[in-house]
């Protein structure tokens, strides 16, 4: 069975915790989502990069939902959490999905 990478993962808690929390209008539930994909896609990091390098993308992963607000003042929400997703994604790829 083919495994997920962690960069999908990680972008998908990103948007997917934004969507859940803004179609069910309960914050809470959006921040479950996210957090069971970081949750994921950290373990995934620590196995395949090691503790350091899960770390950096942990705090990455939390400094993309904490800079998706107020960038989102500027382009609109979805643009900021397809960018944040983005950059997230591709640190994930660079640094423990690329072969």
């Amino acid at each position: 069975m083919a495994q997920v990478p962690s960069s999908a993962v990680a972008a998908a808690g990103l948007v997917g915790g934004y969507a859940v929390a803004r179609w069910t209008r309960k914050r809470p539930l959006g921040g479950v989502v996210l957090g069971a994909a970081g949750a994921v896609a950290a373990r995934a990091w620590h196995q395949k990069a090691g503790a350091p390098a899960a770390a950096a993308l942990g705090g990455l992963y939390v400094a993309g939902f904490a800079g998706a607000h107020p960038l989102a003042k500027k382009v609109g929400a979805w643009p900021a959490v397809f960018g944040v997703a983005g950059v997230v994604a591709a640190a994930s790829w660079a640094v423990a999905d690329r072969g």
